[in-house]
């Protein structure tokens, strides 16, 4: 199963400041939910883990990202990842172009465009919700990545703290998070 997504989010930097923020993949990864560098290779790639929850069971996938390539010039990220779930049931890959557009001195936006595919269980489990739930996925991962732009000046003032330790990301969660989404675009205001 395929997904082609495509996303801008405004964030509360200049561009030259997030641009830089993007930069660092392992400060990026931490910024998605239930994700975590566990090892940096060399200088493009990386070993990973996600870690999702729904209800009482757990997937947790093991991979490898690649930084395919970095236009300093366009602001632009290009990465692949792929990875399998601890049992070899599932699979799962990515390729992300990131691009970083100039609003004005202290706004910017993150644009993403990416194809996600998934094999196995996790595809069969989650072919009618990937679409919405990588919606909410993304928009978490916006927030806390504007979260950690609005708090590099401080950082930058203090000690650098230690890297927060991945969540998982809690499926339910997202869940109610879609319904309540439904159920405001059906009876919100009109």
């Amino acid at each position: 199963m395929k997904v082609q997504l495509s996303r801008a989010f405004p964030l509360p930097a200049s561009a030259e400041a997030a641009w830089v923020a993007l930069q660092d993949i392992a400060a990026v990864a931490a910024c998605m939910p239930g994700a975590k560098i566990t090892e940096r290779v060399d200088a493009t790639h990386y070993k990973g883990t996600v870690a999702v929850k729904v209800g009482p069971a757990s997937l947790s996938f093991r991979g490898e990202i690649e930084v395919k390539g970095v236009d300093a010039s366009a602001r632009t990220l290009r990465l692949s990842a792929k990875g399998t779930d601890t049992t070899g049931s599932s699979a799962a890959s990515m390729d992300l172009t990131a691009r970083i557009d100039a609003l004005g001195a202290d706004a910017c936006n993150l644009v993403g465009e990416s194809e996600v595919s998934m094999s196995g269980k996790a595809a069969a489990f989650g072919s009618r919700l990937m679409g919405p739930v990588s919606d909410q996925v993304l928009n978490q991962f916006a927030a806390n990545f504007a979260a950690r732009l609005q708090a590099a000046p401080a950082q930058a003032q203090a000690a650098p703290a230690p890297a927060p330790e991945a969540k998982p990301l809690n499926a339910l969660s997202l869940m109610w998070a879609l319904v309540k989404d439904w159920f405001r675009s059906m009876f919100g205001r009109r």
